[in-house]
């Protein structure tokens, strides 16, 4: 069976060509995270939602023209990496671009569900041409089956939607965390994903260049591309002998998710985060944040029966918001 689908982009075919191939474009509307060898011959890894990673070989590669690659699932028996063909083509049509996906190999029912996929993420794509961003993903939100790296991939993409939006005025304005401004907070970031990479036997770079966003996002998926090879069992040589591995690798989602929400804070943005993933991330924090209070935690703060799982969350580790002035 063969999904083929065809959009207008207001967009050149320059512009829509980077849309479709570049990691930092990429998480604007398709996913979490990218890895990308654009060559015939070269390979992607795309976190499409936490926990859901597609992958394959391109075969073509026609800058401002075509790409065609291979499709699959990482540790998928049915739609295994390559196992399927994408081709995209790019044509100049009346001063933007017509954008035509074809998606084929695939059984009826892979065919629809795909269709059902691409529909999603194209609607978003064209979306992306016209206000360079798409906005949050409403399934990259909720994922299904939890686990400490699902749940890091998804509190990631929480934390990606507010770097994007932070500004150079922010750098300088105060966080919830008292000893950290943004751009202090923004260091503190940089060197937990470095530490947490490097038990998983990783040496995580920092980029140097480019948004904060793309300097998170590239360091972050170093460190989970690492723990999803290691696994969660065992344990690891992190701040006490023998520190269990589960605990390890959860401390990135309360690093992304409570910074998230810093970050938030300090430039006036809404945190958009749903109910299942912070009480998940809070029923990690418990496991972790007692024995650093003091250090890295503060006291817990009392909150109303009402609260929402977010708030509970912030409240545990002794975050309070900031009052508007």
């Amino acid at each position: 069976m063969t999904f083929t689908k065809t959009v207008h982009l207001p967009v050149d075919v320059d512009e829509a060509f980077a849309l479709i191939t570049q990691p930092e474009r990429l998480r604007r509307w398709q996913t979490v995270s990218a890895q990308v060898d654009l060559r015939a011959g070269g390979t992607f890894r795309w976190t499409v939602t936490p926990g859901h990673l597609a992958s394959g070989t391109f075969t073509e590669v026609e800058p401002g023209k075509r790409i065609v690659f291979g499709w699959g699932w990482d540790g998928s028996d049915e739609v295994a990496p390559d196992s399927s063909t994408v081709t995209i083509t790019l044509s100049p049509v009346g001063g933007g671009t017509e954008l035509t996906l074809v998606h084929e190999g695939l059984s009826e029912e892979q065919a629809a569900m795909h269709a059902e996929g691409w529909n999603h993420y194209v609607a978003r794509l064209e979306k992306a041409a016209v206000d360079t961003d798409a906005g949050p993903d409403e399934w990259a939100a909720a994922p299904e089956n939890l686990d400490p790296i699902v749940s890091a991939e998804a509190s990631l993409a929480v934390l990606q939607g507010v770097l994007l939006r932070l500004t150079r005025e922010d750098q300088v304005k105060q966080t919830p965390c008292e000893e950290y401004d943004c751009h202090a907070l923004a260091e503190h970031l940089f060197g937990s994903i470095v530490t947490v990479g490097g038990w998983a036997e990783v040496e995580v770079v920092n980029p140097e260049e480019g948004s904060l966003e793309n300097r998170v996002a590239v360091m972050a998926d170093t460190a989970l591309t690492a723990w999803r090879a290691r696994g969660i069992e065992g344990t690891v040589e992190g701040p006490a002998p023998d520190f269990p591995a589960v605990a390890a690798i959860s401390i990135l989602s309360l690093e992304f998710l409570l910074h998230a929400w810093d970050f938030a804070q300090a430039s006036g943005q809404e945190l958009n985060v749903s109910e299942e993933l912070a009480s998940y991330v809070l029923g990690l924090a418990e496991q972790i944040v007692p024995g650093a209070r003091g250090a890295a935690f503060g006291p817990e703060i009392e909150v109303d029966g009402e609260a929402s799982a977010m708030e509970r969350l912030v409240a545990f580790t002794g975050r309070r918001p900031l009052v508007a002035a």
